[in-house]
C-alpha cells in the first residue's frame, strides 16, 4: 500500500503523458481509418459504377434470349446476340452447358451480388485466366489488388489485360505498354448470370471492368498525398508528445526540487523512498528513517542573515550528500530539517554512521558552533509466521517519518547534539497525549477536577499555618490521574489557564463554605501558571474571582513558580504589586530550581519563599546542602519574607529546619494531599498528628 502522496505523484506524473500518448494514438486510429475508408470507398464506387455498366448491357442480351423463349426462337436470336460481339454462355440448373464455347473461362459457381446503384441482384462468376474480380466475405464486389499488381509486375505485356485506345479504336499491338502510359487500359474480365426461362437456366455473359490508368495514377497520387499527410500529422503528434513528457520530466524535477539546496524536497523523500523500500531487493534489510534538525540554524539566521544561512544550510546538504550512496535518499524537508533514508545491517553501523555524520556536520563551518538533534525509526525486514522475509508491501512512510521526528522532540531543550530512537513508548505516550486533550475540555464543564489540600505546618509548635491547594483528576474514561501526567499537556496546549481559574474559583468557594460553618481557615496557596502573565488584567481576574464567592482574599495566596520571573519583569511586578494591593499574599514556588533567583528577590515584593523539594530529598544532603537551606531561610527572613519548606518526609529534616528558624514545612512527614472531606477534619483539629 503506497501513501496518499505517493498515490498523487504517479498520478500527476502519469496523467499528461498517458493523454497524451491517448490522443496521439486515438488521432492515428482515426486518420488510418479515415484514409482506409476513403480508398475503399472510392474503390468501391468505380467498381460498383463499371459493373452497373457491364450489368445493363449483359441484362439487355438476356432478355433478348428470354424474349426469343417466349416467341418460340422466331429468328435468328443467336445472330443478334453475336452481334454485341460479347462473349456468353447458357447453363441449366445442374450447371450443364446448354449453349457456349466449352473452353469458356467462366467460374463453374456464382455468387449473388447486389448493386447498390439499381437495387438489382445478379449473380457474379469469377473468370478463371484472370480471378481478380470476386467478392468479399461481405457479399461486396472487390478486386484482389495483391494479386493483381503481382500478375501486372510479371505480366505487363499480357495483351488480354491491357489494350491501347486511340481516336476510339482498339489497337490489337500491345507491346511494350507501361501502366501508366496516359492511353492505356487495364480489362478485367468478369462474369454475370442471370435466371431465364422461368429459373430453370442461367444466362451469363463476360464483362470487362475497364480501368484507365491515368485514372489509376490519379487515385494512387491523392492516397499518396494523404499519407503523406497523415504521416506529417502523425510526426506532428509525435512530436508533440515527446515535448509533453520532457516538459513533464522538467515540471516534475522543478516539483521535486528543493530552492534552498539545489536538492530534493519533501515529496521527492517520501516518493523515492517508498519506491526503494518496495522493491524486491531492499525486503532483507534494515531500514533508518532519519529526521536531522540543526539546533541553532534559527538563532544563526537571526543574528547573521538568511541568506547566510541558506549557505550553511548548503553545506549541510552537501556533507549528508557524502554520507548518503544511491540506494539511499536523503531531502531538505524545512530550513532547519533533513529526511534521511538510510539502508544498514544492524545497530552498530546505524550509530557508527550517524555519529560520524554529527562529527562532519559539527565541524561544517569554521567560525561558528553548530549541534544537531537526530530522530531515528528504524524499519525492520517484515518476516510471516514461520520467520521468512517478505517483501514490503505496506508502506507509510510519512508515518515513518513522523515517528522519528516523535523521537527527535525528545531532545528539544538539549543544546549538544544528540540522537533518540523511536520506540512504542513514545506511541502509547502520544496517544495519552491525544486522550487528554480530548477529554480535558468535557472534564472542565462535568468538574472531574478535584481539589486535594495539603497542609503546612509550624515545625517548632506542629500548628497547622497554611495549605496548598493541588489537583487530581478523577475521569470516567482515564480513570483517577495525577497531575504529572496532565498538568504538563495543559502547560503546553495552554489550557492550564483554563484550569487556574477553576482551582482558584473552588478554593475560594471552600474557604467561604468552611467559614459559614464556623471552621477556623488558615490561607491556601493557589498555583498560576506563567502563561497567565501575559494578561494585563491578570490581578483583577483574581480579585473579581474571589471576590464573586464571598471569601477573603487574605485567605487566598497566589503561588507562582520561579520559572515565572524570567518572563516580562515589569509586567509581573506590576501584577504582583496589584495583588498584594487587593490584599492576596504572594508566594514563590520551587526556589532554588533556576538560575535567577537571588536576581528575582532582590526585585519582586514577594511575602512567602518555597524551598524547592530537592533541597531535601535523599537521606542525607551533606554539609553544602544544609548551608545552602540555613542562609536562604535568613535572606527571606531579612526581606521580610516567611519561608515554606517542602518535600520534607524525615524527623531529622522537621528538627534541622525548626532550628533555622524556618516558618512552615509541607511534606509526607506531617500529611499527604487528601481530598477536602478529609482536609476539614485536619482543617478542626489544626494541631499535626505524628
Amino acid at each position: 500500500m503506497k501513501s496518499t502522496n505517493t498515490r498523487k505523484i504517479e498520478k500527476i506524473k502519469k496523467k499528461h503523458g498517458v493523454l497524451a500518448i491517448f490522443v496521439f494514438l486515438l488521432t492515428s486510429f482515426v486518420a488510418t481509418m479515415l484514409l482506409s475508408y476513403f480508398v475503399y470507398s472510392l474503390v468501391f464506387y468505380l467498381l460498383e459504377a463499371k459493373l452497373t455498366s457491364e450489368y445493363e448491357s449483359i441484362s439487355y442480351m438476356e432478355r433478348i434470349y428470354e424474349q426469343s423463349l417466349a416467341d418460340g426462337y422466331e429468328g435468328d436470336v443467336w445472330q443478334v446476340l453475336d452481334q454485341d460481339g460479347r462473349e456468353y454462355i447458357i447453363r441449366d440448373n445442374s450447371g450443364k452447358l446448354l449453349v457456349g464455347d466449352e473452353d469458356n473461362t467462366c467460374s463453374e459457381e456464382g455468387n449473388i451480388l447486389t448493386l447498390g446503384s439499381i437495387q438489382e441482384k445478379v449473380e457474379l462468376f469469377v473468370d478463371k485466366q484472370y480471378p481478380y474480380v470476386t467478392l468479399n466475405e461481405k457479399g461486396e464486389a472487390t478486386v484482389l489488388l495483391t494479386d493483381l499488381l503481382k500478375y501486372i509486375r510479371d505480366h505487363q505485356e499480357d495483351p488480354e489485360l491491357f489494350f491501347l485506345i486511340d481516336d476510339a479504336e482498339v489497337h490489337e499491338d500491345v507491346s511494350n505498354v507501361l501502366i501508366f502510359v496516359s492511353d492505356s487500359y487495364l480489362r478485367l474480365p468478369v462474369w454475370m448470370g442471370m435466371k431465364v426461362s422461368n429459373g430453370e437456366e442461367t444466362f451469363i455473359g463476360k464483362g470487362f471492368i475497364y480501368i484507365r490508368m491515368t485514372d489509376v495514377s490519379i487515385i494512387m497520387i491523392t492516397t499518396m498525398i494523404l499519407v503523406i499527410l497523415f504521416f506529417i500529422i502523425f510526426m506532428l503528434f509525435l512530436v508533440n508528445m515527446i515535448g509533453n513528457i520532457k516538459n513533464q520530466k522538467r515540471s516534475m524535477k522543478l516539483f521535486f526540487m528543493d530552492l534552498a539546496t539545489g536538492g530534493h524536497n519533501r515529496l521527492w523523500y517520501i516518493y523515492r523512498g517508498e519506491a526503494i523500500l518496495k522493491k524486491k531487493f531492499s525486503a532483507s534489510y534494515q531500514y533508518a528513517v532519519v529526521s536531522l534538525l540543526s539546533v541553532k540554524y534559527n538563532t544563526f539566521c537571526m543574528c547573521h542573515s538568511v541568506s547566510e544561512g541558506e549557505t550553511i544550510i548548503r553545506k549541510v546538504s552537501d556533507c549528508i550528500s557524502g554520507h548518503v550512496n544511491r540506494r539511499e535518499v536523503y531531502a531538505h524537508e524545512s530550513p532547519e530539517c533533513f529526511m534521511l533514508l538510510l539502508r544498514i545491517k544492524d545497530q552498530e553501523e546505524l550509530n557508527s554512521r550517524l555519529n560520524s555524520l554529527i562529527s562532519d556536520l559539527e565541524n561544517i563551518d569554521v567560525t561558528h558552533s553548530f549541534t544537531y538533534h537526530l530522530g531515528v525509526s528504524v524499519l525492520l525486514p517484515p518476516r510471516d509466521a514461520n520467520g521468512r522475509i517478505l517483501r514490503r508491501r505496506y508502506i507509510d512512510l510519512e508515518q515513518d517519518y513522523n515517528n522519528a521526528v516523535t523521537a527527535r522532540n525528545t531532545l528539544n531543550g538539549k543544546e549538544d547534539s544528540g540522537i533518540a530512537y523511536f520506540d512504542l513508548k513514545l506511541v502509547e505516550e502520544r496517544k495519552w497525549h491525544d486522550q487528554v486533550e480530548e477529554h480535558c475540555r468535557e472534564a472542565l464543564t462535568n468538574q472531574e477536577f478535584l481539589v486535594y489540600y495539603q497542609p503546612k505546618y509550624d515545625p517548632v509548635s506542629g500548628i497547622m499555618k497554611g495549605t496548598e491547594a493541588l489537583i487530581r483528576w478523577q475521569s470516567p474514561v482515564l480513570g483517577f490521574v495525577s497531575p504529572g501526567k496532565f498538568i504538563p499537556i495543559f502547560e503546553h496546549n495552554g489550557f492550564i489557564t483554563e484550569i487556574d481559574h477553576y482551582m482558584l474559583e473552588h478554593v475560594a468557594m471552600d474557604q467561604k463554605k468552611w467559614l459559614d460553618q464556623g471552621i477556623e481557615c488558615v490561607p491556601i496557596s493557589v498555583n498560576i501558571s506563567r502563561a497567565h502573565f501575559i494578561e494585563s488584567d491578570l490581578a483583577e481576574q483574581i480579585r473579581d474571582t474571589v471576590d464573586k464567592t464571598g471569601a477573603p482574599r487574605n485567605l487566598i495566596e497566589i503561588e507562582l513558580t520561579e520559572s515565572a520571573f524570567f518572563d516580562d519583569k515589569n509586567t509581573l511586578i506590576k501584577t504582583i504589586s496589584k495583588l498584594k494591593e487587593y490584599g492576596f499574599a504572594v508566594s514563590m514556588d520551587d526556589f532554588g530550581s533556576g538560575y535567577s533567583s537571588l536576581n528575582s528577590l532582590k526585585d519582586m515584593p514577594l511575602d512567602i519563599l518555597k524551598l524547592d523539594a530537592e533541597f531535601f530529598r535523599g537521606e542525607d544532603q551533606g554539609e553544602r546542602g544544609k548551608i545552602v537551606v540555613s542562609e536562604t531561610i535568613k535572606l527571606a527572613r531579612s526581606l521580610n519574607m516567611r519561608t515554606v519548606a517542602e518535600g520534607v518526609e524525615i524527623k531529622e529534616q522537621v528538627d534541622f529546619l525548626a532550628e533555622q528558624g524556618c516558618d512552615m514545612i509541607q511534606g509526607f512527614y506531617y500529611a499527604k494531599p487528601m481530598p477536602s472531606e478529609e482536609y476539614v477534619v485536619k482543617l478542626t483539629e489544626k494541631k499535626a498528628e505524628i
